[in-house]
């Protein structure tokens, strides 16, 4: 078959809610066209083998950045407090020499990406930061000594269906969380590495999608550390889900499209209906090559705020000082005004004192202090003495959002040459004069002024994880991570990383149940 001149999926799948005294039959739910998807032994084309491979680079680069924080330090204290179970070699703790199940392996390791919130990003009808599916996947590749070649396959279904559920299932416009997607995306990309049948799969991603679904206040107000541990529980109970299904457990269907399912009371309701896109049977799967990653650790609405921001302050560093500007208003898209936006009506995003999740979603923060300092930093940027500089505070109070019904179109487009993600900056200085400028992706972006390519996401490794691991650990990771569809399995079951001797005592170290 010849390379697709589209990343989205040839077929089209209806979903719909039925009456418990309709027959659905199982071979038309949306789970086991998911689990099709997942059996179809369709070859990884080159390209996105490579970017599978940027992907594990820059993961382990964000958790290597992540390693003494408070979260993943919880969680990685949990997950040392279990020991491997006994089916199987268990799975590498995420910063250590240590081993235990996969689903906890699983839960450290996701914890320790997405805390930060500096990795990929894949942005349609919802929400998803597809790099999350990662974590469970290597986990349960490194328990049952899956090579290189079957933890490659798994990983590109794992990215496809969240890709294709995202595309056509809006979770946040009911204030559902976007880790609703992950669970069955998972799910499937762990059926694919371990080869499993199909009614296997099935009954995994109903199980996974019954015990995901949560609300979205994890992402609103005062936004408390669960924000990096949400991807991390539904990446461990897809895992725990494929374990009951090759039990032979059963889980609730039509997860989806059932009476009292997902969509009739968590989503669109009885009336509901989406069209779903899904590979055809042999069509490759590459939906990871219209994911994106951050260049800056914040919202990925922000990524290119901060690249016009920090290109104006360098240009005119007259902004930088609230003296001068009498109001600064960003117009942009539905989501980056209501979700990090002053249309959130969220006060916390105007408090000098609120925590990292909050900081990270108020673009009227990030835009002030890209501006004032002419950069991003994914530490210092964050500390509470830069966010309560009074300066800052003052210029950051002048700011607000408003919602452009061009810019929230451009974010929705199906059209790779038009999807947006900026807006535009209209800043009124005191003097009355105003300046204008408009940015529409980030300059990282695989459409922007500098787009990622295999290097960026080297140096991005060897710059987060230079103060956390040994030099010769940091070589030792990416020579494997290189050759990811050539590893034996031995070499998966090193793919991970070790932090340099001592670090980890510098960490908190909570005490907990276990």
């Amino acid at each position: 078959m010849s390379t697709p001149t589209s990343n989205v999926p040839s077929a089209r799948h209806r979903v719909r809610t039925y009456r418990s005294n309709e027959d659905l039959p199982r071979e038309e739910q949306l789970a086991w066209k998911i689990a099709e998807v997942a059996t179809d032994p369709v070859e990884v084309q080159p390209d996105v083998t490579d970017m599978i491979i940027n992907r594990v680079i820059d993961n382990a680069a964000v958790a290597a950045a992540s390693l003494t924080r408070t979260p993943p330090s919880a969680a990685r204290a949990q997950a040392l407090s279990h020991p491997v179970s006994v089916n199987g070699a268990g799975a590498a703790i995420v910063g250590t020499d240590r081993r235990t199940s996969p689903e906890w392996a699983a839960w450290a390791h996701g914890v320790a990406v997405r805390e930060l919130d500096y990795h990929d990003t894949f942005l349609a009808a919802e929400y998803s930061h597809p790099g999350d599916n990662i974590p469970p996947i290597l986990a349960v590749a490194q328990h049952v000594g899956a090579d290189g070649a079957a933890l490659l396959r798994g990983l590109a279904t794992g990215y496809e269906i969240q890709v294709d559920l995202v595309r056509a299932i809006s979770l946040h416009r009911h204030k559902i969380d976007h880790v609703a997607h992950l669970g069955p995306s998972a799910a499937a990309g762990i059926g694919t590495l371990l080869g499993l049948d199909t009614a296997v799969i099935y009954q995994a991603i109903g199980q996974a999608l019954h015990t995901t679904t949560a609300t979205r206040q994890s992402r609103k107000g005062a936004i408390s550390s669960w924000k990096a541990y949400a991807p991390a529980f539904a990446g461990k109970l897809a895992i725990e889900a494929v374990d009951r299904a090759l039990r032979g457990e059963t889980s609730p269907n039509p997860i989806y499209e059932g009476e009292d399912g997902v969509i009739a009371w968590l989503l669109d309701g009885p009336e509901g209906s989406y069209e779903v896109p899904l590979p055809a049977p042999g069509e490759p799967k590459r939906g990871i090559l219209d994911t994106y990653t951050k260049e800056h650790s914040a919202e990925y609405q922000a990524q290119a705020w901060i690249d016009l921001a920090r290109r104006l302050g360098n240009e005119r560093p007259e902004l930088r000082d609230p003296a001068n500007i009498a109001a600064i208003v960003l117009h942009t898209s539905h989501h980056t005004h209501y979700v990090i936006g002053s249309g959130a009506g969220d006060p916390q995003k105007y408090d000098p004192t609120a925590s990292r999740e909050t900081l990270d979603h108020s673009i009227a923060y990030i835009f002030t202090v890209a501006l004032q300092d002419g950069g991003w930093h994914h530490v210092d940027s964050y500390a509470p003495e830069r966010a309560g500089r009074p300066d800052t505070v003052a210029l950051w109070h002048k700011i607000t959002t408003a919602e452009d019904p061009e810019w929230t179109r451009r974010y929705h487009s199906e059209d790779p040459d038009e999807k947006a993600f900026g807006g535009r900056v209209e800043i009124t200085l005191t003097d009355g004069s105003t300046v204008v400028e408009e940015i529409a992706i980030a300059d990282a972006h695989p459409l922007g002024a500098r787009p990622f390519a295999r290097p960026d996401y080297v140096r991005k490794f060897r710059l987060l994880a230079e103060p956390a691991l040994a030099p010769a650990e940091i070589e030792r990771f990416l020579a494997l991570a290189e050759r990811l569809p050539e590893l034996t399995p031995v070499e998966v079951q090193a793919l991970s990383i070790v932090a340099k001797p001592g670090l980890l005592a510098s960490a908190p170290s909570p005490t907990g149940l276990f």
